[in-house]
């Protein structure tokens, strides 16, 4: 149910980690989303092989979703399906990164084409697997997922690499290096706090310019470290630098 060629760890690598590289445990609190209850099904099984102990919640549609990873705040990794009946999936992606950035996401879809998985990563996709995929292939892109990469359809990657000559350069190409920093798949409103700690604001001083709550800006903080990979706003200052941006990083946001 779930089958293109394996994707490999060093051909993954190539990609950037929106969550960095380190190793990280595997989630033990995971939300699926998806309209066809055998596919939730599957899945459980396939997840449950990777961690007997993992709790799995189901969500059927995009509502479902956003509502129950706002209710249960341990969810650490949703499995997204693209083709929800209420909403676009990655307008669900977009708003699950905006308002609970420390979440992982895995798109799995039976969308292949390359704009939906360029999209999908500039939204801060951790992965995008096929549902065509064996579950074998399955279960290896989400140990790559835990292990701390980012899992990519080695059918897209090798459409880039035959693009990667043409004068337009591929998503793959440009990823490497972002032009901008909206290209790293930082969302509106944690440009905005960027913007804000580059000017040396405190995230007391971020809480009150964006009119946010503390913890909330604490979580933006964390995701744009994790992004940058960098350990400290010293650091990702030093990032941004380098990276030869110019501020005002972006224009006002409304979250």
């Amino acid at each position: 149910m779930l089958a293109v060629t394996e994707t490999s760890k060093a051909e993954a690598s190539r990609w950037p980690s929106k969550h960095g590289q380190s190793k990280r445990p595997s989630p033990t609190n995971i939300l699926v989303v998806d309209h066809h209850f055998l596919i939730r099904d599957a899945l459980r099984g396939c997840l449950k092989r990777l961690n007997s102990d993992a709790t799995i919640l189901e969500a059927a549609n995009g509502h479902q979703a956003i509502e129950l990873v706002s209710e249960h705040t341990e969810i650490q990794l949703v499995l997204l399906a693209l083709n929800l009946p209420d909403r676009d999936g990655l307008s669900v992606l977009g708003e699950l990164r905006e308002r609970h950035p420390t979440v992982s996401v895995v798109v799995l879809s039976a969308r292949q084409d390359p704009d939906s998985v360029a999209r999908a990563f500039a939204l801060g996709a951790l992965g995008f697997i096929p549902k065509s995929e064996r579950p074998e292939v399955l279960l290896s892109a989400l140990e790559l997922v835990f292990a701390g990469g980012t899992y990519i359809p080695s059918q897209f990657l090798l459409c880039e690499a035959r693009s990667s000559s043409k004068p337009n350069a591929s998503f793959a190409a440009n990823s490497m290096r972002p032009r901008k920093p909206a290209d790293l798949g930082l969302t509106g409103r944690q440009l905005d706090v960027l913007e804000l700690m580059m000017k040396g604001k405190s995230n007391k001083a971020i809480c009150r310019e964006l009119n946010r709550a503390e913890p909330t800006v604490k979580n933006h903080v964390t995701a744009i470290l994790k992004t940058l990979k960098v350990m400290n706003r010293t650091e990702a200052v030093i990032a941004v630098s380098s990276l030869g941006w110019e501020r005002p990083l972006t224009q006002s946001h409304v979250a």
